[in-house]
């Protein structure tokens, strides 16, 4: 893989791409391999299957960052000994049940869908059915009051539904923020307490599919390979927490019919460019 200004500037794009895609629902993968049939990396296909996933890592240091106090579950007080916050415990056992469903399926399918459904007609399609799926969802909330307010309203069955939402995501273009928040807004989960769950959820699932991602690939990088992967989840780290701090600013006072007529737009505009070519 030769490394150049053009190479180097394409993942500065891509990174913006996956901070930006990763925590709004409109799915990074399907837009990082949309942007690919434009915009090719000069690497091999195994890179290119590994960097698309493991760029993520990126943007889930920055939910670490910005939501340490909710996910730390001990807090220190100068030399006393660190309180242990049970809800926090509590929250992430949650988060561990809804994991399980997704981590099944990846496990069991990841390969046959890396061949077989990375294909432009797949993720026009998954964008534009979840598109329409968070539009009608939202008309269907006007009318109701949520039923869980806030992340402690979560309780281990909601969890486990909303990680059955999750293992949609395994389709490209589905998006994994995008299946869970759908899920939760389904179940009478507020928006922001589905979007905060989301980010928790976030991290274990993409931390461990990177791992996976990362083993398959080999640890044998190239130098030039190396400083791609880490240009690539520095840019996704800066532009998510931009990204994070606009969208819960926007769900407090707005829903999320805009992300599913963008949703739609997009894979409409995908389905005519390829039936044209």
């Amino acid at each position: 893989m030769e490394l150049t200004v053009f190479e180097i500037l394409k993942v500065v794009f891509l990174g913006i791409i996956e901070g930006v895609t990763e925590w709004l629902p409109i799915s990074s993968t399907g837009h990082m391999l949309l942007v690919d049939r434009f915009l090719q990396l000069n690497a091999s296909d195994a890179f290119k299957e590994m960097f698309f996933v493991v760029i993520q890592l990126g943007a889930i240091m920055a939910v670490v960052l910005m939501f340490w106090k909710k996910m730390f579950p001990f807090q220190f007080s100068g030399k006393e000994k660190p309180v242990i916050k049970k809800d926090i415990f509590s929250l992430w056992f949650k988060v561990v049940v809804a994991c399980v469903p997704g981590a099944v399926v990846t496990l069991l399918f990841d390969d046959y869908i890396e061949a077989h459904l990375h294909t432009p007609v797949i993720i026009a399609a998954a964008l534009i059915l979840y598109g329409a799926a968070f539009i009608l969802i939202e008309m269907k909330n006007k009318k109701r009051t949520p039923v869980i307010k806030d992340l402690s309203g979560i309780t281990y069955k909601t969890a486990l539904l909303i990680g059955l939402f999750q293992v949609l995501s395994i389709i490209p273009g589905t998006s994994r923020s995008g299946a869970t928040i759908i899920g939760a807004l389904l179940i009478g989960v507020s928006r922001v307490a589905a979007a905060e769950f989301t980010f928790f959820l976030a991290v274990p699932v993409m931390f461990g599919w990177s791992v996976l991602k990362i083993l398959k690939f080999g640890l044998s990088f190239t130098s030039a390979e190396l400083i791609i992967l880490l240009t690539g989840m520095a840019v996704a780290f800066v532009v998510s927490v931009l990204v994070i701090r606009f969208l819960m600013a926007f769900i407090k006072k707005h829903d999320f019919s805009a992300f599913g007529w963008y949703r739609i737009a997009l894979g409409l505009a995908v389905l005519f460019y390829f039936i044209v070519k």
